[in-house]
């Protein structure tokens, strides 16, 4: 078994027992995309998966510390004692892979309330969801591309399915916040330009969800809020910087 695969197989299994235990915990990040999408992924999107990230509800997350643990990971205990209302590290025993939780809120770069969506069916947070977890990191890598245009090829654009991209869902969140809409604004910019670089395809699909988005987001009423920070602009920060978590 190839480490994808080993990966992709433990991430299946901690929400099946998560699932089990009654526990609200959902997949994102690299392997939560690849589980999401199944057959619809893209293999041109492939890369090496190095983490599996999970997001659960603060209630469950002792419970699920207790499971990730059960199974052989190691808890990266001053991190987690110092930082366990919001977020769990765990290495991988005799291995690089590492298994990060976010408890109760994604915040990265910026905020996201994707909470909600763990009861979601399916082992990880719904397409729209994890779309935005890549779109609202600021200095968006290759593999963070890659995993945007694996999303972007393989789901369809409909609203109430969890395995498609959701319009108004993305337009109503970004019309409120105008740090999160440019930092999306900036991120769809950047993919329509690097997407010469796909099979010519994939390349078509991708752009015509990208532009979907961007109309869907500039089309949206804007908030008072919105409008106001939208005037200062880049002259102030309008993201946070994400702490780095490794081994």
């Amino acid at each position: 078994m190839s480490a994808n695969e080993r990966l992709l197989d433990e991430g299946r299994r901690l929400v099946l027992e998560a699932d089990r235990q009654g526990l609200a915990a959902r997949l994102l990040g690299g392997v939560g995309i690849r589980l999401r999408l199944g057959q619809r992924f893209d293999p041109a999107f492939d890369r090496p998966l190095r983490d599996i990230d999970l997001l659960v509800r603060r209630r469950d997350s002792r419970k699920l510390e207790a499971l990730i643990a059960d199974r052989g990971w190691e808890p990266a205990r001053s991190f987690n004692a110092l930082n366990g209302s919001r977020r769990l590290l765990f290495h991988e025993a005799g291995g690089d892979a590492q298994i990060d939780v976010f408890v109760d809120a994604f915040e990265m770069c910026h905020s996201l309330p994707v909470a909600d969506s763990v009861r979601e069916p399916g082992p990880s947070l719904p397409a729209t969801d994890l779309l935005m977890t890549k779109l609202q990191i600021v200095q968006l890598n290759e593999k963070d591309r890659d995993d945007c245009y694996a999303l972007l090829r393989g789901s369809a654009v409909d609203a109430g399915d969890p395995d498609a991209i959701d319009l108004t869902r993305i337009a109503r969140l970004t019309s409120e916040d105008w740090g999160l809409y440019h930092t999306f604004e900036r991120n769809l910019a950047r993919l329509s330009g690097d997407s010469e670089t796909t099979p010519s395809e994939a390349a078509q699909v991708i752009i015509s969800v990208i532009k979907a988005v961007a109309i869907a987001m500039e089309g949206a009423p804007k908030s008072r809020r919105w409008r106001l920070r939208a005037r200062i602009g880049e002259r102030k920060p309008w993201y946070d910087e994400p702490e780095e978590v490794r081994r």
